[in-house]
């Protein structure tokens, strides 16, 4: 496979969960979209005079992969050019990259209760240690904490830094930030006004395209983000929760940090605020931390949310792997 033309996500009939298609262009211009809303994915590949084949593949931590071809159907189909987040065959194989064996000992080693009361590790500018009991919230079935949620924010920025031609410009703002701004009664610049100076951060929020706010609902994590590419505030909740206040506060915290900083009245009356619902969603009661980090970590990369419940396993330890190697990859 080649270029990939789009990513769209789909609804299944039943309504039961959210599916996903991508459409690629192999290297001999052939149309092929994945259809991720089945049990095994079948790839539909059309050329030129509409003849198809079908190719059955299989999602898998390298990604998706062709199986075998067959010359089942030679139904013509008219298809509509679907808009979606551009994503490249690199990209999804990256996100998606196997553990090594060598990785696999070092994350299972360290989830095991024999290091629970040491340090694992120690992020130098961050001021945030990891302990046993620490990285114990990756483990399944854990609910994960903040000083492991914010060491792995960190790890993103450092990542975008050091790669910045593969990610956007972003600011990802820690656990805290959100309830610092909405104390003292319903919403206080002041009490964050510092958090984001130039001399502190070596940037201006202005100049980023997308910042990110983690929400802690009492015992459930949600995202809210201030987008400025695509001129929105958008809040995601893998439950499909809502919460009202949220968008609104942080419009005005934008609108006062810009006036503050940049000594600018930012016009955001034409921008809009969404509850995003068509993304993955979590299917039990303990996975919405994993998530909203992911939610993150994709959105960083300009590309579509291509995973689901099935991939949370994965990701907690490629997450663990991330943060015992100091490195988000």
């Amino acid at each position: 496979m080649g270029n990939c033309l789009g990513i769209q996500f789909i609804k299944l009939k039943q309504g039961a969960r959210t599916g996903l298609k991508l459409l690629w262009k192999d290297k001999e211009n052939v149309a092929v979209e994945i259809d991720d809303s089945a049990e095994e994915h079948t790839v539909d590949v059309s050329d030129d005079s509409s003849n198809e084949d079908w190719v059955v593949v299989s999602k898998s931590n390298e990604g998706y992969r062709p199986l075998k071809n067959s010359q089942e159907s030679k139904k013509k189909k008219k298809k509509k050019k679907k808009k979606g987040h551009r994503i490249t065959k690199d990209v999804v194989e990256e996100c998606f990259a196997p553990l090594t064996d060598e990785e696999e000992a070092l994350v299972s080693g360290a989830l095991s209760y024999s290091y629970r009361r040491e340090v694992l590790v120690s992020h130098p500018n961050c001021n945030i240690d990891i302990t046993g009991e620490n990285l114990m919230c990756l483990s399944p079935g854990g609910w994960l904490n903040d000083d492991v949620i914010n060491l792995y924010l960190v790890l993103l920025k450092e990542r975008e830094e050091r790669e910045s031609h593969k990610f956007l410009k972003c600011h990802f703002f820690n656990t805290f930030f959100y309830k610092k701004l909405i104390s003292g009664g319903g919403y206080n610049f002041q009490s964050v006004r510092k958090w984001t100076t130039q001399k502190k951060l070596g940037y201006s929020l202005l100049d980023c395209d997308k910042i990110f706010v983690p929400i802690h609902q009492g015992a459930h994590w949600c995202l809210a983000i201030i987008n400025k590419k695509d001129k929105k505030f958008e809040y995601l909740d893998s439950l499909k929760g809502f919460d009202m206040q949220v968008l609104p506060v942080l419009a005005k915290y934008y609108v006062d940090e810009v006036k503050d900083k940049n000594k600018e009245d930012v016009d955001i009356t034409s921008w809009k605020a969404e509850f995003v619902t068509e993304h993955p969603e979590q299917e039990n009661g303990f996975d919405c931390g994993v998530f909203m980090i992911k939610y993150v970590d994709f959105y960083s990369r300009d590309v579509g949310l291509c995973f689901d419940q099935r991939d949370m396993p994965y990701f907690r330890r490629r997450t663990a792997k991330e943060i015992l190697k100091l490195r988000a990859e």
